[in-house]
Parts: structure tokens; C-alpha cells; sequence
């Protein structure tokens, strides 16, 4: 009995160890892979107070592929709440509940920026304009008539970066504006013109901002 359970012992350690160093090109019964083929990654595991590795085609979570002249290598991320990582300090995913800017994980991301999906985006990433729009009413002074010439402005709004909310562009894409001077509607009734300056004045006052210019009010001649 003492003798087959042994010989038992030795198969099950012997199928272990076979199945530890499949993809080695050197292998050791108590630490595993030590040198992998050119193309895959020794990832090291503690086991106790020893190492034991496995040569793998991609490194684990938490970690990163670092080629060298002899051996690849498993390396961890510098970060516990990165996922993913292209270096040792520069992330590339973050663990949920975290938001991706520039490379670290952060609970919150900064002033300036908005939270989208995992990541943080601040800009439009240089996408084109929008289209133009209409051109504003003509004013002068914040009235619409009165006077012979006023400004008027059009405005475009930058475009969306790749996955950005419309609800954000108004706030972080920059708009270009366009300001041109304009001849304003300032002919009357006849009526008006006999009340005198003073009189058009206090009309002015009174319906100027509340009336455009081609109303039935204002009538141009």
C-alpha cells in the first residue's frame, strides 16, 4: 500500500510539473518556467516565499508586456486601481469605479473635463467646425431701431471629439464668431415723424427691444 500510494504521489507530481512547463523552454519542478519561448511572457507568481512562473502569449491583469534582449516579461502596474497598463506609471484602463486621464486612474475627474464612460475627455480633439448660423437680429447699443447702422454676429460651434455627448460641446468645444456691421431699419410712419424727436424717442424706448424692425409696428418705407 505504502509503495502505491507513493507511486501515485510521483505520477500526479510528475502530470503537474508536465503541465507547468508545456509552454517552457526551461523549467524547473519547484519554480516552473524560467526562460519562455521568444514570442511569450513570464509572468512570476508568488507561491509562498518562492516565485513560480508560467510563460504566457499576454500578461494578466494588472500588468504589462516588457520585452528584453534575452526574456519577456510579466510587469506589474504601479497603480492597484489600473487594469491595464502600457508602462509601469502610464495606464491604459482603470478598474471600475475609477476614470482614465492622461494615464493615472482617478476617483473624480479634474476641472475642465467630463466623465465618459471610463475615460475623462477635455477637448474636441481638433474636429471640424459645425456650420454657421443664421445672423442676429441688428443692434445698436442692445436696441433694434433707431439708428442708421448697428453689428450683427454669427456664430459655429466646434465639432464632437470621437464619443463625446452633444450635451458637452456647447461647454468645452470652443465657437468662432463672425461680427459684421449691418444697416438698421430706422424709416417710419408718418405719424411718427410728427411726433418729433422727443416723441420718437420715447417710443424708441418703449418698443425698440420688444419689436423687430420688420414688425407691423416699424414698417420699413
Amino acid at each position: 500500500l505504502y509503495w502505491g500510494l507513493l507511486r501515485l504521489f510521483d505520477c500526479m507530481l510528475a502530470k503537474e510539473t508536465s503541465d507547468d512547463c508545456r509552454s517552457c523552454l526551461e523549467c524547473s519542478p519547484d519554480n516552473g518556467c524560467v526562460r519562455c519561448p521568444e514570442r511569450l511572457f513570464l509572468f512570476l507568481q508568488r507561491d509562498g516565499m518562492s516565485h513560480h512562473g508560467t510563460c504566457l502569449h499576454a500578461c494578466p491583469t494588472g500588468h504589462y508586456g516588457q520585452r528584453g534582449k534575452d526574456i519577456n516579461r510579466c510587469m506589474k502596474c504601479r497603480s492597484l486601481d489600473c487594469e491595464h497598463c502600457f508602462s509601469r506609471d502610464f495606464c491604459t484602463k482603470c478598474k471600475p469605479g475609477f476614470q482614465l486621464y492622461k494615464g493615472k486612474c482617478l476617483t473624480h475627474c479634474p476641472e475642465g473635463t467630463f466623465a465618459h464612460q471610463s475615460d475623462c475627455l477635455e477637448d474636441c480633439l481638433q474636429a471640424p467646425l459645425g456650420e454657421w448660423s443664421n445672423w442676429s437680429v441688428c443692434l445698436h447699443n442692445g436696441v433694434t431701431c433707431g439708428f442708421r447702422w448697428g453689428k450683427q454676429t454669427r456664430t459655429r460651434e466646434g465639432g464632437l471629439s470621437g464619443g463625446m455627448p452633444e450635451e458637452h460641446a456647447a461647454s468645452l468645444c470652443p465657437s468662432h464668431s463672425e461680427t459684421q456691421r449691418c444697416r438698421m431699419r430706422k424709416k417710419w410712419r408718418q405719424e411718427m415723424r410728427n411726433l418729433g424727436k422727443t416723441g420718437v424717442l420715447a417710443v424708441m424706448a418703449r418698443y425698440c427691444d420688444k419689436y423687430p424692425p420688420q414688425s407691423d409696428l416699424f414698417p420699413s418705407l
